[in-house]
């Protein structure tokens, strides 16, 4: 691997809401796949699948992906990623590793490329994606809705202040979602998964809070795709509904 950026996408198969997730069926295709080759259309750089699950890497393998296995102990997809980098890139080519969220069928190839545009700057030590304004009233106040709080730098770009689960921040005006790919500097990652829990990760349940505690910049790309996550029997729905056109154009 002689490139400067890597793409890996951790999964596993252990999910409370919905398990076995990474397999689950959209329209003749297991989702880690759509996820995979949406990585691929990036362009930017080789994509490989980290997971401790025999099942996944079989099914990413058969359909023309490279696999790595990591170990099954891993609390987060960072560390898991970071593991599995070790191992793809030893010699050190990568300078840049993205982490892109198994669950994520609706992601675009230009989202990962947008993702990469904030660590142009030096000062950036992470980079992720949003923020998504919240038009869904339900979605204000649920938990599982990530917000993101920024401070505009310039156009299309943000600076992250905060991340939580909670109605924030109060008053008039907006509120953003927050989508959870990240764009690391390698030592960046190395030093994000060397560090302990933080307080406010373990409150919110949200492990990039490790980061801006420690100091470390987060950065935040816009994108107009609608990126969600499939926790739940319903995102499925609604992914197989969105991603229909294409995989019934595709068969």
């Amino acid at each position: 691997m002689n490139s400067n950026v890597l793409i890996l996408i951790p999964a596993r198969m252990a999910s409370h809401r919905l398990p076995g997730k990474p397999l689950a069926d959209i329209g003749g295709t297991p989702m880690i796949v759509h996820v995979m080759r949406r990585a691929q259309e990036a362009a930017v750089g080789p994509v490989a699948v980290a997971t401790d699950s025999p099942e996944i890497a079989a099914a990413v393998t058969a359909a023309g992906g490279r696999a790595v296995m990591t170990r099954s102990d891993h609390s987060n997809g960072s560390e898991r990623i970071s593991e599995a980098l070790v191992g793809l890139d030893p010699e050190h080519h990568a300078e840049i590793v993205v982490n892109v969220q198994g669950d994520f069928p609706t992601l675009q190839g230009e989202d990962v490329r947008l993702a990469l545009g904030p660590l142009a700057d030096p000062a950036v030590d992470i980079s992720t994606l949003g923020p998504l304004e919240i038009t869904d009233e339900t979605e204000r106040n649920d938990p599982n809705v990530v917000k993101a709080i920024c401070s505009a730098i310039s156009p299309g770009r943000f600076r992250a202040l905060y991340f939580t689960r909670a109605t924030a921040p109060t008053g008039d005006g907006p509120l953003y979602h927050h989508i959870g790919l990240y764009a690391y500097r390698r030592a960046a990652l190395k030093r994000f998964v060397a560090l302990p829990p933080s307080p406010l990760e373990k409150q919110e349940r949200l492990e990039q809070l490790r980061a801006l505690e420690a100091g470390m910049r987060i950065d935040v790309a816009i994108t107009r795709n609608p990126i969600f996550g499939v926790d739940m029997p319903e995102h499925l729905e609604k992914a197989r509904a969105l991603l229909k056109p294409r995989t019934t154009e595709k068969s």
